[in-house]
């Protein structure tokens, strides 16, 4: 087995970012290669995601990595190598993980060839990595979000080493192409457009521990989508932060409108959906862009967080009531049949009853399609976490519930205005409770169950929706 010397000798290591990953990737794969031999059997790994889609999109790439190195993929954490990619959006999120750690060290004394890997944006948080060097000293592998295309490397590093290997970095201004990736799905894909957030809304950690706004290049999106085209993918998902704000920092300045106007030109490709939008950079042209597209979902996440334009300044959001709705407006003016579903966070510090009857005001009037609700929880690191008036439980709760009945209920009253009719349904799979059944969804993000086999998952089937049973539908191919 080579020594950490000889294979980080300066003469042999490419200048091309990829490439020298792709060395990491070939120097990992001969010392898995030797363990094996070793043990007689291949070496195992999972992924234990937590948090977002973006997080989620990430662990894709440490999939087709560690594959990439010949690593197979284990069926729970008794695999040789488990690494967990975190969220920290709630501090409760931490807590999970330093419980899941004292579960998998009792695994690991069993098994001395095991590897324990943490990554993802609780890393980046500084006394997170101190815990983590005083109280799990038998982890491996610490790294943070802006430097996961090094996994390879990375990884070489812990297979070599006695001791636990940490790599944070505070931020950065790199964006590697090209290195493996391993979907989830053949079918559709996530498809990261831009990377951090320059927003710093007062009760919100993603800036801090995902660094500034970095848009990739349009060609080499536009690139990876043709790629995954090729690969059967009729559905991609563009992700970023706040996508509307992509592409303000290129060289070459564009749009997001105009960057979903090249995606569309792209043959083969059915559906796109995007996620997250600001509020505060959503533009006419996108709307108008909306109107024209015949491939843009007609679903659209637009976080409200409260309907009130005092706590919406609290929150440093940088839009009013009256700017949210008149953006409601112009989205339904130029789309009508555009589902509009949103977040709204119940409790934020100073939030008077006046307050929330302004968020119940907009529940009302704008008669979202979901809504995800959260009880605003604090968080360390964060302005609002410092803020006078925080909200007694009490108080919280019966406004969540209160919240959280009138979302339902209007979501009831809205789910079923399909019925009856004919529409296109992406499959997704078997049905979990009926095998003769398959799971798909429609344009505007609502599920659909109806009668059907494996050989129509990934396939764009006409269905008749039959039945709406409260939040999905029960129809019948066409």
């Amino acid at each position: 087995m080579k020594k950490l010397e000889e294979i980080f000798d300066d003469k042999l290591l490419p200048m091309d970012e990829a490439k020298r990953q792709y060395y990491f990737i070939d120097a990992a794969k001969d010392i898995v290669a030797e363990k094996e031999a070793e043990l007689g059997r291949k070496l195992t790994f999972c992924v234990n995601t937590f948090g977002c889609q973006m997080n989620a999109r990430d662990s894709e790439k440490l999939v087709g990595i560690l594959e990439q190195i010949g690593y197979v993929e284990g069926k729970d954490e008794d695999s040789d190598f488990v690494i967990y990619n975190t969220c920290t959006v709630r501090e409760n999120a931490n807590n999970k993980v330093y419980g899941r750690l004292g579960y998998l060290h009792n695994k690991k004394k069993k098994n001395p060839h095991m590897m324990i890997g943490l990554c993802g944006c609780m890393m980046q948080e500084e006394h997170v990595v101190e815990t983590i060097r005083k109280k799990y000293s038998f982890v491996d592998l610490v790294f943070g979000t802006h430097n996961i295309y090094k996994f390879a490397e990375l990884l070489v590093r812990a297979l070599l080493s006695d001791s636990m290997i940490v790599d944070i970095w505070k931020d950065t201004d790199q964006i590697v192409e090209d290195l493996p990736v391993e979907r989830k799905y053949s079918f559709k894909s996530g498809v990261n457009i831009m990377f951090g957030c320059n927003n710093f809304c007062s009760y919100c950690i993603v800036p801090y521990v995902r660094g500034r706004e970095r848009s990739r290049n349009p060609r080499d999106i536009v690139r990876e989508i043709e790629h995954l085209v090729e690969d059967g993918v009729v559905e991609v998902m563009l992700l970023g932060q706040n996508v509307n704000s992509y592409g303000k920092n290129l060289d070459e300045p564009i749009t997001f409108a105009q960057l979903l106007e090249q995606i569309e030109q792209i043959e083969g490709l059915e559906r796109i959906r995007f996620m997250t939008s600001h509020p505060k950079d959503l533009s006419d042209e996108l709307i108008e862009t909306l109107a024209k597209s015949k491939k843009i979902c007609k679903h659209f996440h637009l976080p409200l967080q409260s309907g009130s334009t005092r706590i919406l300044e609290k929150m440093n959001r940088r839009y009013t009531k009256e700017d949210y709705l008149l953006l409601v407006d112009k989205i339904r003016s130029k789309v009508p049949d555009m589902a509009i579903t949103t977040d709204i966070i119940v409790g934020f510090p100073g939030e008077t009853e006046e307050d929330f009857l302004e968020t119940m005001d907009v529940v009302e009037k704008v008669q979202f399609d979901s809504a995800f609700t959260f009880i605003y929880s604090k968080r360390t690191g964060t302005p609002a976490a410092s803020m006078e008036e925080q909200i007694s439980p009490e108080v919280v709760k019966d406004r969540f519930d209160r919240l959280l009945a009138k979302v339902q209920e209007i979501s009831q009253k809205k789910s079923g205005a399909l019925t009856g009719q004919v529409a296109d349904v992406l499959v997704e799979e078997i049905n979990g409770q009926d095998a003769s059944l398959v799971t798909g969804r429609l344009s505007n993000n609502a599920v659909v169950h109806f009668p059907g086999d494996a050989g129509l998952i990934g396939k764009i089937i006409q269905v008749r929706l039959n039945e709406c049973k409260g939040f999905y539908y029960i129809g019948e191919q066409v």
